[in-house]
């Protein structure tokens, strides 16, 4: 059975769209690159045409991935998720306790994790902390500069 990859309507538009940005645009780039760099001659000591290619071959992993990508998402409907406990698409308003800042996250697909946008991936310490948390509820996280004590004030 195929591990589906759930995620927001708006990660879904995003993959889709990044997709066919690599596949429209950056694609045919390189394709013509390589062209131009082949009419150059010799390719056995041609730089140009061996760095499309490695380019090119690069480009064709990233496409492949996201491809596979969305071959296995699913998109949520936020209507129908549980508003009692944390899950993926929460947003959370917490408290770190050990200095009283106040921190808001979105639990989010790791594809579409951005720290700038205050989406965290719900495979992160802190996401994994705090799934299935209650308002209330004080989750302790294994950081890298040691345990974070998070009170939930909020989803």
């Amino acid at each position: 059975m195929d591990k589906f990859e759930y995620m927001s309507q708006e990660g879904y538009d995003q993959l889709v769209a990044e997709l066919r940005e690599l596949e429209t645009v950056e694609l045919p780039r390189i394709k013509e690159a390589i062209a131009e760099a082949r009419d150059k001659g010799d390719l056995s000591e041609n730089f140009e045409y061996h760095a499309a290619k490695r380019e090119q071959g690069r480009l064709l992993s990233r496409i492949r991935f996201k491809q596979r990508v969305l071959e296995h998402a699913r998109v949520l409907d936020k209507s129908l998720l549980s508003n009692d406990r944390v899950s993926l698409l929460s947003k959370v308003e917490m408290t770190n306790l050990s200095n009283n800042s106040k921190m808001i996250f979105t639990i989010v697909n790791p594809h579409e994790a951005n720290l700038r946008e205050g989406k965290i991936s719900i495979k992160s310490p802190i996401g994994e902390a705090l799934l299935n948390k209650k308002v209330g509820d004080i989750v302790e996280v294994k950081v890298p500069v040691g345990i974070l004590k998070l009170r939930i004030d909020h989803f």
